[in-house]
């Protein structure tokens, strides 16, 4: 659950306080109005660049920061290096990077110290609210998300490293593995794969098993290191391992 929010949403939720940022007006003002549309969200501040972002977050300590992977001054990485950031100085606050580029890299820099209330979206998603609403959800809640293009692209890169245990996998585990990876329940998994609820956890099982990860106790450590061992790819400035 959010630690800073108190107040109750209309649906009996805790009211989720976030910040924005992003420099595009047009694009900003177009995330005004979706999160305004979410009586579960309280947007208690809006700017434009790194700097203002980062006062903006010691100032209003809000629950979720959803900001662009590139913002001014230099138009790189600031969201990522804003993420990575606040897990020194407010390790309870959620992010959600909003990015225009599928490129698994940046979700790798993201993930680096952790998955826990984190999120990566593309921002071709961010015109359907339920998805951008539902990934701020659940960062606020301590859980993660990953946008399902980038963990295909983790899951690709990984298996073509040589003596991956990834390439020990059959394809419906695959497909179950990078339901997991995006943060989805064993429910939501069998609705978007059209298996039983049973059937998933058995694949789950059998997933963690060739993975090693049999062993562990917690089963959100198991989906944590998974997600880790997805993004665990270095590239060659070629394109090639």
């Amino acid at each position: 659950m959010p630690t800073t929010a108190t107040a109750l949403g209309t649906v009996g939720m805790p009211m989720v306080r976030l910040i924005l940022g992003e420099d595009n007006l047009i694009v900003r003002e177009g995330l005004r109005q979706l999160l305004s549309r979410d009586p579960r969200l309280d947007l208690t501040a809006i700017v434009g660049d790194y700097d203002s972002l980062r006062m903006a977050c010691d100032a209003e300590a809000p629950d979720v920061v959803v900001t662009d992977i590139r913002m001014p001054p230099t138009n790189t990485d600031e969201g990522i290096r804003l993420a990575m950031e606040l897990r020194d100085t407010h390790p309870k606050m959620g992010v959600v990077v909003l990015s225009q580029y599928s490129d698994p890299h940046y979700a790798l820099a993201l993930l680096q110290r952790g998955s826990d209330r984190r999120a990566f979206l593309l921002k071709e998603r961010v015109h359907n609210r339920a998805e951008l609403t539902a990934a701020i959800h659940a960062v606020a809640a301590g859980g993660s998300m990953i946008d399902p293009k980038v963990v295909e692209g983790l899951v690709e890169r990984r298996a073509q490293v040589q003596e991956s245990p990834l390439n020990e996998l059959t394809e419906r585990e695959r497909e179950v593995l990078s339901e997991v990876a995006q943060g989805k329940s064993n429910s939501a998994i069998a609705d978007s794969l059209f298996v039983t609820k049973r059937a998933v956890e058995k694949h789950i099982n059998a997933i963690f098993l060739k993975l090693d990860l049999a062993d562990s106790e917690d089963v959100s450590k198991r989906v944590k290191a998974a997600l880790m061992l997805l993004a665990d790819v270095q590239l060659r400035p070629d394109g090639n391992h």
